[in-house]
């Protein structure tokens, strides 16, 4: 299992997305992704009370700690790296969090068109 190129969605290096709680597929507080990772963990996302409750309405309880998996749970404010198909049914929802371009991997736009996550995007002038 590699990770492949660490380009954000802006085709600049991928920053940090979140390390506490540490996010990413590989754990490594980035969205990075590989072939194996299946539900492309690409989108890095500002955690929202609207967002964590849909989230957790949907079955994907994001912000109710476990312990036993070393999860603190999230809360409003956190970043964190979303499967990009999550972000777009939510998206569909009228539930989409806000997300950091410049921590989304390129990966994601072939789930989600660049035009759709720059206006919910945090991290544009």
């Amino acid at each position: 299992m590699t990770k492949d190129d660490s380009i954000s969605v802006l085709g600049e290096p991928l920053e940090l997305c979140g390390d506490n709680p540490v996010t990413g597929f590989f754990r490594d507080s980035h969205c990075n992704t590989c072939e194996e990772d299946y539900g492309s963990h690409t989108v890095c996302i500002q955690a929202s009370k609207e967002f964590l409750a849909y989230s957790k309405a949907m079955g994907n309880d994001l912000s109710t700690p476990a312990p036993q998996f070393g999860f603190e749970g999230l809360k409003a404010g956190d970043g964190w790296c979303l499967c990009a198909a999550r972000w777009l049914e939510a998206y569909e929802e009228d539930a989409a969090p806000r997300v950091f371009l410049s921590k989304t991997h390129q990966r994601a736009l072939e789930i989600i068109p660049l035009d759709l996550l720059k206006k919910y995007a945090t991290d544009l002038n």
